[in-house]
């Protein structure tokens, strides 16, 4: 078994480390962020032996296996590309993962940075959200050298439910920018439709026992609409977060010359929301500017 160094405690990594320590009984964490850490060792101590590092570097040299799932490009550079950090301590042959949405430039530059120091980097975002992250049923899409994801996928199977290899570096996150076009627009859909029956006073539950049955079915349906319909967005995937995410792969197709009329809409959507002082609410929360 490969030692699993693990960085990033927040809403969906603490879920999967909490996985990963379940399965394996020891891994090494970080002292990332105090808080995150010590609800950490509160929660999980009991489920195995909690290594915990004050440095990224002595973190690295104890793990074979290295996987981060942190909040953007800024938080990758610092903790890989910053002295005494991860690219300084990691050894040859040691395999990482990364879970965060983040942009292609800094993915590849990860990949050839690793790949100098013998090692192998795989960009692997994520979909499923929270409730997938707790109950170990994400989708990951894997960019990066293929003669190492049949070992990275033996050792992630106790938190997905689908992982596919997307091909080169990059192309994970490719297909999440394709994930989150996606999910945006079904949200912003799914207000609308909902803002539409509220206003015609349908019910609610004869509604959504409809619709879930034909081709309107998603997971934004199946999770988000009763909480849509009874505003509450006090959980989930933050609006901070998809607007992130929105302006990555916005910025994606503005290099490639790709037209993405309504996605550059709800982007300016989720901006307003964060203006009004929403931004950790949950991205459902689209149907407050309809009211």
């Amino acid at each position: 078994m490969k030692k699993i160094g693990f960085i990033g405690l927040g809403i969906m990594g603490s879920n999967i480390a909490y996985h990963l320590l379940k399965k394996y009984k020891n891994i090494n964490i970080i002292n990332r962020n105090s808080v995150n850490t010590k609800k950490f060792l509160k929660n999980f101590a009991n489920k195995g032996k909690i290594n915990l590092f004050e440095n990224y570097k002595e973190l690295a040299e104890n793990s074979e296996l290295i996987i981060s799932c942190v909040g953007n490009d800024n938080d990758l550079k610092d903790i890989y590309f910053k002295k005494n950090k991860i690219l300084d301590g990691v050894k040859k042959n040691t395999i990482i993962v990364d879970h965060t949405t983040a942009s292609l430039d800094v993915t590849i530059k990860l990949f050839k940075k690793f790949r100098n120091k013998d090692a192998f980097f795989f960009d692997a975002p994520l979909s499923g959200g929270e409730i997938g992250a707790i109950e170990g049923n994400l989708a990951i899409m894997v960019g990066g050298d293929k003669k190492k994801f049949s070992t990275l996928k033996k050792y992630l199977d106790c938190y997905y439910k689908s992982i596919i290899y997307m091909g080169k570096s990059g192309n994970g996150q490719l297909a999440k920018m394709v994930n989150q076009i996606c999910v945006a627009s079904i949200i912003q859909g799914l207000a609308e439709g909902l803002n539409f029956a509220k206003k015609k006073k349908l019910n609610v539950e004869k509604l959504l026992e409809v619709v879930r049955n034909g081709a309107a079915q998603s997971w934004q349906l199946e999770n988000r609409s009763l909480t849509m319909w009874k505003n509450q967005f006090n959980f989930g995937f933050m609006n901070k977060l998809m607007l992130k995410d929105l302006k990555i792969l916005l910025e994606e197709s503005k290099i490639s010359n790709i037209k993405l009329p309504i996605t550059k809409q709800i982007k300016s959507f989720y901006l307003k929301l964060i203006k009004k002082g929403y931004s950790k609410e949950d991205t459902s929360n689209l149907i407050r500017l309809l009211k």
